[in-house]
């Protein structure tokens, strides 16, 4: 007699979720999941109790649950105690670009943001499951894929980075089933790591919402905002070059006056405190975000690791240019294909891009116009939750064609 066929439920694995987890894959695992739920999907999230990347990834702050969060249900799981210090050291070398010992390897992964109640739910409930992670540099991907014995699906948000190169990293980045890549660059960035082909990986891209409304002249009224600026928008930290753009902003201020301003948006300490023509406006709502990518000049996003920047196509689907760090290969790819932005390595093309875009802004309305046709013809959601449907239906028929073969 054959065996009950088991649950087909799709689950996402991240370490932190909902509206106050704002990076780019953290955003985007919360809005797949709620369009795959919302097209009738089985779809189920597994997290912590840890609010978000800069919260202490030790305290357990969000209730367990499981919860219904906009049609989603999520689990979240308690993490444990971690020797910070011992992490700090290994990730500093990792961030300078260092060699780390095996020692310091399994201290950086010891000591990450774990969860011990996940990674046993895991276990518990593997064949009822297709785990999809994301993103692969923390301790809920890398345990929870030892977890299921790399029978999951992994959205790496691969960089060119120290991380990547960790012998225990590689072997789960090659272990996964499927690798989901959000771009072209980034399956080639993956490829010159692990050093060959492969063929496990598939470029799926990420879905972004097009078809919102949005007013950038009630954000300058909002914020008493008079001149031309250029937006930042994201995370305030080093990793993200931002420090680079308030010097580059300051130097063409000196160069040209005080022609426009930079204004950022986004979570962590504030920046450029006390430069003229610097305007750190912290977090903002959803609303806010979508106004202000309507009112500014451009859009820079100056840094050099991203595998996909969804902020750079939030700016397009408001028809605003974007101007990029030409040592990001992904975000330079996704300029030269739109034709949607300019980039720059250093600050005479600064300069030179930032002229352009200020002095013709018949160029600068058309370069945001390309940009929004790109998004709407690349990620819009329709085809985004077909393409995850189908690979949602690969992994089943595998796993079911392999069952009926091992009985």
């Amino acid at each position: 007699m054959a065996s009950e066929r088991p649950a087909r439920k799709t689950a996402f694995v991240t370490p932190w979720y909902g509206a106050a987890a704002t990076g780019g894959a953290e955003t985007a695992a919360r809005e797949t999941a709620e369009r795959l739920a919302a097209d009738g999907l089985p779809v189920e999230v597994l997290t912590t109790r840890v609010p978000d990347f800069r919260s202490d990834w030790s305290r357990n702050v969000l209730p367990a649950g499981p919860d219904t969060e906009n049609g989603v249900l999520v689990r979240r799981f308690a993490v444990g105690k971690r020797d910070r210090a011992a992490f700090d050291a290994a990730n500093l070398k990792l961030m300078a670009g260092g060699r780390v010992t095996q020692e310091e390897e399994a201290a950086f992964l010891q000591n990450n943001i774990n969860s011990l109640a996940m990674t046993d739910f895991i276990a518990a409930h593997r064949d009822e499951y297709l785990f999809i992670f994301t993103p692969y540099l923390y301790g809920t991907t890398y345990d929870g894929m030892r977890a299921c014995g790399g029978d999951a699906y992994l959205i790496p948000c691969l960089h060119d980075e120290g991380y990547a190169r960790l012998p225990r990293i590689q072997t789960m980045l090659t272990s996964a089933r499927r690798l989901l890549m959000l771009s072209e660059p980034e399956l080639r960035t993956l490829e010159a790591l692990t050093g060959g082909p492969a063929p496990q990986a598939v470029v799926v891209g990420q879905g972004v919402e097009s078809d919102f409304a949005y007013d950038g002249e009630r954000f300058r009224a909002r914020h008493g905002l008079t001149r031309p600026f250029v937006l930042y928008a994201g995370r305030k930290d080093a990793g993200k070059n931002v420090e680079l753009l308030v010097d580059f902003m300051g130097r063409y201020q000196q160069r040209r006056g005080s022609v426009c301003d930079l204004v950022l948006i986004g979570g962590g300490q504030p920046v450029g405190a006390g430069r003229e023509g610097v305007i750190d406006l912290g977090y903002v709502s959803l609303q806010d975000k979508r106004d202000a990518y309507a009112a500014a000049t451009v859009l820079c996003q100056p840094s050099t690791h991203e595998s996909f920047s969804l902020v750079v196509m939030e700016a397009w689907a408001a028809g605003t240019p974007c101007l990029v760090h030409g040592g990001c290969a992904v975000t330079r790819d996704h300029a030269a294909r739109a034709n949607g932005g300019l980039y720059f390595e250093s600050y005479a093309e600064f300069e030179l891009c930032l002229d352009l875009l200020l002095t013709r802004p018949q160029l600068a309305r058309r370069l945001g116009a390309n940009g929004a046709e790109y998004v709407r013809q690349n990620f819009a959601w329709g085809p985004m939750v077909k393409r995850y449907r189908e690979l949602i239906e690969e992994y089943w028929t595998s796993r079911e064609a392999a069952r009926v073969v091992h009985g």
